[in-house]
């Protein structure tokens, strides 16, 4: 369980089903990712809804009674933010993420904007992120709106799952119905224009981690997509994570261990490198 001097006083996503799986629109959880309290927004307390089927996910399938508005959403961010700074705990983010893919949502877009203006407002030093599967990349009207929100004056941050280099991978480890290869040409597409945060889980599925002809495409696709992403202002970070929290489908995806992942980071660093390309690749096990 990630800890640190201020987590204990906030809710985790480990071990049990957290705030967000029981009807709450906001929430705060200390973030690994973001290295700190991250405040999260939930668009679907209700029920769980994803077009994505990911073994390792640790949202378990729930069912509330909450209704999701817009105004709660509001109140509820202000709340939270003023809850940090009394406590006088640093916000690293807020954070688009909760029982599903947020761009599923309709009110999806005015959603953001009312996070962005709470940002501005009451949290001018924290990120606004969007965490994603990349389904929306294939609807051009929330392509579009993406790319002008992570472009312009709200600098969302979109975190883009890229969880594997090859079909056979993506059906295991990710097993949605969108086609593999429409999904990388779209992503790479998006990279090239709009800077963006790339996430990679890496865990064992039924208890084998990726084969190494998998290892080999991952890695030459991400080293497409940093020099797609160079013409332009290129990639934010690469996240590479492992799976840490419990699952409602384990034991299917396990755990690898922390020295597998920091040896495809290091490969991945070494790739990138050879070409000058000084894109972070950072390290979660």
């Amino acid at each position: 369980m990630e800890t640190n001097q201020f987590s204990k006083n906030l809710p985790q996503a480990a071990g049990e089903k957290n705030e967000r799986e029981a009807g709450s629109i906001v929430y705060s959880v200390y973030s690994r990712r973001s290295q700190g309290l991250s405040i999260g927004i939930n668009l679907f307390p209700d029920k769980k809804r994803c077009c994505f089927n990911c073994p390792y996910c640790e949202v378990f399938d729930f069912s509330a009674n909450a209704v999701f508005s817009l105004d709660k959403m509001e109140k509820d961010l202000c709340a939270a933010v003023a809850d940090s700074l009394e406590r006088k705990i640093p916000i690293m983010d807020i954070c688009f993420s909760g029982s599903g893919e947020p761009s599923l949502s309709p009110v999806f877009p005015q959603a953001l904007e009312i996070a962005g203006r709470v940002r501005d407002e009451l949290a001018r030093a924290a990120e606004l992120v969007f965490i994603t599967n990349g389904s929306w990349l294939l609807d051009p009207q929330v392509f579009t709106f993406l790319a002008e929100a992570a472009d312009g004056p709200l600098t969302l941050d979109i975190w883009l799952k890229l969880d594997a280099g090859t079909q056979e991978w993506y059906e295991k480890i990710n097993r949605s119905a969108i086609p593999f290869e429409i999904l990388k040409a779209q992503i790479k597409e998006f990279a090239g224009n709009v800077p963006v945060t790339i996430q990679t889980m890496l865990c064992a599925i039924d208890g084998y981690a990726p084969p190494p002809h998998e290892e080999k495409a991952w890695e030459k696709f991400m080293l497409e997509l940093a020099l797609a992403a160079q013409a332009n202002r290129g990639l934010r970070k690469v996240q590479v994570y492992g799976k840490a929290r419990t699952a409602p489908q384990d034991p299917k995806a396990s755990a690898l261990p922390a020295e597998y992942l920091e040896k495809r980071a290091a490969a991945l660093r070494k790739a990138f490198s050879a070409v000058s390309i000084n894109t972070p690749v950072e390290v979660y096990p």
